[in-house]
Order: C-alpha cells, then sequence, then structure tokens
C-alpha cells in the first residue's frame, strides 16, 4: 500500500511538471506568434496593392529563423528588416514607409531602394564610352545621382518568391533610359540565409557598351526605427583611404589616407565623436556622406567592410562585399519630411546607410576601377549585410 501511494504522488509531480513544461512552451510559440503578428500588422497588403505606370506594386515578406524583411517591387525595396536585441526583442532595423504612395511621395527617394544603373554620383552626368559622349539627367545640383531623375528607386521591378527566404527582381532598362546606352537586363536577389545574413545578389547583362554600379540604399537605424538619434552607435570601417570630394560631392580623384581625419574608423568609434568637427570635408558632406576605399580585410574570400552596433538595442550589423567601396552617409540631408511605419519623422541623422559600391564618378576618374560592361560579359557582385548581438 505505502508502494502504490510513493508511486502516485511520483506521477503527481510529473504529471505538474509537464504541465508547468508545457504551459511555458505553449507561452513560448504564443509569445513567438504575437510578436509575429505584431510585425506584420505594422505593413499590410492594402497599402501596397496599387498600380504605378501600369505594373502592380505588392507586398512582399522573406524570412529565415530570427529574421523577418518586408519588401516592394516599387523601386524593388527593403522596407522593413526585425531582427531580435540583445533581450530577444524582434526590432526594425530599417527605416521606411508603410504604404506604396508613402515611398512614391517621399522627399527623399532613395529608402530601401535597389539603385541603378549607376549608385552614387556622375559629375555634370557626363561620361564617355568609345569616343561618344552619354548625359545622365541632372537630378542632384550639377551632377546626376544613383541613376538619374528616374532611377531604378522609382521603377517596377517584376518579383518572384522563390521559397520562404528568397525574392528575385528583375527589371529590364531600356537602351536611351536616362541617357543611359544598351538594354540592360538586371536580376537583384535577396535572400536570408542561415547565418543571419540579408545576401544581396545583383546580375546585368547588355546589348551596347554601358556603365553599371548595384548596390542597395537601405537606411539603418539599429537601436530600431524611430529610437532617435544614430550619432552613438559604434562604427569600425575596414579602410586605410578614402576618396574626398568637392563641394558638390564628385571624387578629386585621390586616395587620402584616414589616419588623423575624422574619417578615421579603423578602430571603433561613434558616428557622432567627431561628426562636428571643423574639416572641409564634413562642410561638403554636412557630415559623413564619404565613399571608403576598402584595405583588402576578408572574411570567407570577401571584403570586411564594416562592423557597427547599435548603442541600446546591442544589434550588431557587418558588412562583407565583393565591392571596393563602401559609402558611408550619416543621414544629414533628413528633415523630419517623411513618415516612417512607425509614426516617428525622417528626423536628422535618426537612420544611416552603408551602401557597398565601385568609387563615386567612376566612368571619369581615370585612377578608379572601371564600371564598364560590354556586350558578352556579366555583371555580378554579392554583398552580405550579418546580423548578430553584442550583450
Amino acid at each position: 500500500m505505502k508502494n502504490i501511494q510513493i508511486a502516485a504522488v511520483v506521477l503527481l509531480a510529473l504529471f505538474q511538471f509537464n504541465c508547468k513544461d508545457n504551459k511555458k512552451e505553449n507561452t513560448s510559440k504564443e509569445t513567438a506568434a504575437i510578436q509575429s503578428d505584431s510585425t506584420k500588422a505594422v505593413l499590410q497588403t492594402k497599402n501596397f496593392d496599387t498600380i504605378i505606370d501600369g505594373k502592380k506594386v505588392g507586398l512582399y515578406w522573406i524570412e529565415n529563423k530570427g529574421i523577418k524583411a518586408a519588401f516592394t517591387n516599387y523601386g524593388g525595396r527593403l522596407i522593413g528588416l526585425w531582427v531580435n536585441d540583445k533581450n530577444g526583442k524582434p526590432t526594425d532595423v530599417v527605416v521606411g514607409m508603410n504604404s506604396a504612395k508613402g515611398f512614391k511621395t517621399s522627399t527623399e527617394p532613395y529608402f530601401g531602394a535597389t539603385i541603378g544603373r549607376v549608385g552614387n554620383r556622375i559629375g555634370k552626368g557626363k561620361f564617355t564610352l568609345e569616343g561618344k559622349q552619354y548625359q545622365v539627367p541632372l537630378n542632384n545640383g550639377k551632377n546626376a545621382l544613383h541613376g538619374g531623375v528616374k532611377g531604378f528607386q522609382d521603377v517596377v521591378w517584376n518579383v518572384e518568391k522563390t521559397n520562404e527566404n528568397t525574392l528575385v527582381f528583375t527589371y529590364v532598362s531600356p537602351d536611351g533610359e536616362q541617357g543611359f546606352p544598351g538594354n540592360l537586363s538586371v536580376k537583384v536577389t535577396y535572400t536570408i540565409t542561415d547565418d543571419n545574413s540579408v545576401q544581396m545578389e545583383y546580375e546585368a547583362t547588355t546589348d551596347k557598351i554601358t556603365i553599371v554600379n548595384l548596390t542597395n540604399h537601405a537606411f539603418f537605424n539599429l537601436n530600431g526605427e524611430g529610437s532617435g538619434t544614430i550619432l552613438n552607435h559604434e562604427l569600425q570601417i575596414y579602410a586605410n583611404e578614402y576618396t574626398p570630394v568637392d563641394e558638390g560631392l564628385i571624387p578629386s580623384g585621390e586616395l587620402k589616407p584616414v589616419k588623423n581625419t575624422p574619417f578615421d574608423f579603423i578602430s571603433k568609434h561613434s558616428i557622432g565623436e567627431r561628426i562636428e568637427t571643423k574639416d572641409e570635408q564634413l562642410k561638403f558632406g554636412k557630415g559623413y556622406d564619404h565613399n571608403y576605399v576598402l584595405n583588402g580585410t576578408k572574411k570567407n574570400g570577401l571584403n570586411h567592410a564594416a562592423t557597427i552596433s547599435g548603442d541600446k538595442s546591442g544589434i550588431t550589423l557587418d558588412i562583407f562585399t565583393q565591392e571596393p567601396g563602401l559609402q558611408f552617409y550619416s543621414g544629414n540631408f533628413m528633415q523630419s519630411k517623411n513618415t516612417f511605419k512607425s509614426g516617428a519623422k525622417d528626423d536628422f541623422r535618426t537612420a544611416f546607410a552603408l551602401e557597398t559600391q565601385h568609387f563615386p564618378d567612376a566612368p571619369n576618374q581615370p585612377k578608379f576601377a572601371p564600371i564598364v560592361l560590354k556586350p558578352g560579359e556579366k555583371y555580378h557582385t554579392v554583398s552580405y549585410y550579418q546580423f548578430s548581438v553584442k550583450k
């Protein structure tokens, strides 16, 4: 009888333990589901379901493990990216609007966009190929920026979701579009990989000699969209040199050492530590808006371009690329004129961009690596934006 009583007590204890364990597991699943629902509630399909230039626009999601990303094919844009912070809370680290209309009417046209045909600036919008001069419409003072007046940020891409973690955008830029020669067939694949990276793979072919320099213009705040300044983010850029510019932000053609200048991020510094230094280059850019010459620090065969951490969230971003340069932009032209999906305004220096690229004005700078693409050749480059947490 005594043995039966002991057995009953043991069985009861096991039952209670299992109930608690199951309850804990169910609570964890419910929490994850609530977090997932709240993440997707920020962006709604109906706000992107529209027609622009006769083509259908939509909202698309991909995810893998702890990362979710939202895109729209208007501009091939990354419009939200949720990663877990040091407390396990999903945090949206890419700023953007909550509708296609919001992006189309934004005073800042590049939020999250796929950029082309040529990322960054072309001096006076002019370049020469095989003795023929071409003119890109000017949209940045006396210069052309990010492909001219209607670059790839303002076209509707074809889109295919090949699996739960991959989106493929394609677009054929016709001969003469924005002054560029050749029918350019472009394919950009965004994938969330198993190692917590957003992989950006760019491909292009042409039927005439042309120029190409593709990138993505995501604006990040690693503390979360709407969390305030990015000046306390800690940044390291693996570059010993940068390309100084004139007052129109066109490179002089020289490579200048960063040592003993406010541009030295070889070791970690906060973005705001030296941004108000009296320096001609900082004056021209109204802060950091400069191309860095990557120094060849490698990981898995790619250039390790930068490491940056959010001071509040602990979220760390490492950037790896096949490209030779990285444009660091500290949000100097953000003017509180647009409303993000969180309800926050795009206030001054509340987001930054780190764009992998060939150097600005490369077609007019003989010392810079060329960006020429010829028929029969294939443009192909890959960059990874990898996330981790610093606790």
